[in-house]
């Protein structure tokens, strides 16, 4: 190995580790900005004394959040059908808080777009029970250590 892949291999391993620790930090401030959140609304239920299905499904989001982040940092890896099944909730939420002034065709074109995610997810999962890609390489953990 000559001095300018040596030097390229060490560039590729720092470059890797930064990477990494902006992801940790971006996930960190995500997960803080979650929680403030998720505190603020939980205030505003208990002041209000009353629970709508509009706050059951924002909490949800919340947690569907939670939970993406804990996946990552379980695995390494966000699997696609998280960010779908907070943007499905998140399309739900929006009807029925507005439903009273959604024209009929906004409101079905919301329902078919909760239609079309959730067939997304049906073909991702069916896609992966039955083209697993297990076989795929997974990329070595970047040296934190100065070699």
């Amino acid at each position: 190995m000559n001095t300018h892949q040596k030097h390229c291999l060490k560039m590729d391993q720092w470059s890797s580790v930064l990477l990494m620790w902006v992801e940790r930090i971006g996930l960190l401030l995500v997960t803080a900005a979650t929680f403030v959140s998720l505190s603020h609304e939980l205030v505003r239920i208990w002041g209000s004394g009353t629970v709508g299905l509009g706050d059951l499904l924002q909490l949800f989001l919340y947690l569907e959040v939670f939970s993406m982040i804990n996946s990552y940092f379980g695995s390494g890896k966000i699997p696609m059908r998280y960010p779908i099944y907070i943007a499905m909730v998140a399309l739900a939420r929006y009807i029925l808080l507005d439903m009273k002034e959604m024209t009929d065709q906004h409101m079905l074109s919301l329902s078919f777009s909760i239609l079309i995610l959730a067939l997304a997810v049906l073909v991702m999962r069916f896609g992966h029970a039955k083209y697993s890609y297990d076989d795929v390489p997974e990329q070595p953990p970047a040296k934190t250590n100065h070699d």
